[in-house]
Formats: structure tokens, sequence, C-alpha cells
């Protein structure tokens, strides 16, 4: 896709993530949106030049950063899980429907994480 392209689209993928992110939530247990909620979402196109220096795949669809919610103390970076749009796109092959459940799928996995889950665990819940 050209650059160009991308960029005209960028405010679309934005909506439709936030849209779908806020139903997810809004889906999940009353005390799992609690917990929820104190996570931000924060929305890239690919992942930074930073983490693929650090090993990240460049078509990482989403990241978990920081510490799980049961733990305290200090992290090098603040907690967030960060949703990497243009691969979700790509992912769900341009079609609409799918990069919703791809949004959702990938956020319910860095919850997931965000929560403490293993990978096991994430895969004995459906999340991977």
């Amino acid at each position: 896709m050209r650059p160009s392209c991308r960029r005209s689209l960028w405010p679309q993928w934005v909506r439709v993530a936030e849209a779908e992110v806020a139903a997810t939530v809004a889906s999940l247990p009353h005390d799992l949106q609690a917990q929820a909620r104190t996570i931000p979402v924060t929305y890239h196109p690919v992942p930074s030049p930073a983490l693929l220096a650090d090993g990240w795949a460049p078509d990482l669809l989403g990241l978990f950063v920081g510490m799980p919610y049961a733990d305290e103390g200090q992290a090098p970076f603040p907690r967030q899980i960060m949703l990497f749009l243009e691969n979700l796109w790509e992912e769900a092959g341009w079609d609409e429907t799918r990069y919703r459940q791809e949004v959702r799928k990938t956020y319910l996995h860095e919850l997931g994480h965000y929560l403490g889950l293993s990978e096991e665990e994430l895969e004995q819940r459906g999340l991977l």
C-alpha cells in the first residue's frame, strides 16, 4: 500500500480500533472492565525502529509494555497496550470485519499479558 494511501486511511483505522476496544472492554466481566480501564491503549501504524532494534518483528500486531497489573514497582516504560494498526489491517486482508476481529483478539491478548497471564494461560483461555 502506498504511503499516501496509508496516511489517508489512518483516521479511519484509529476510529474503528478505538470503537472495537471500547466495545471489547464493555463486554468484559465487571471486575475485568475496571482493570482494563486502568491501562491506556496507544495506536501506531507499525512498530517503531526502537522496537525493531530490540528484536520485535516488523509485522507485530500488538504489544503490552510495563509491569503487569498485580506487580508494583518501577518499570522502564509506562504501562500501555500498543496496537499496530497497519499490521492489523494487513493481517485482516483489508477487510473491515476481519480488522475489527483482529483488533479485538490482539487487544484481549495484550490485556491478558497486562493481567499477568502467561502464553500458556492465554492459549487455555482462547486469547492466542
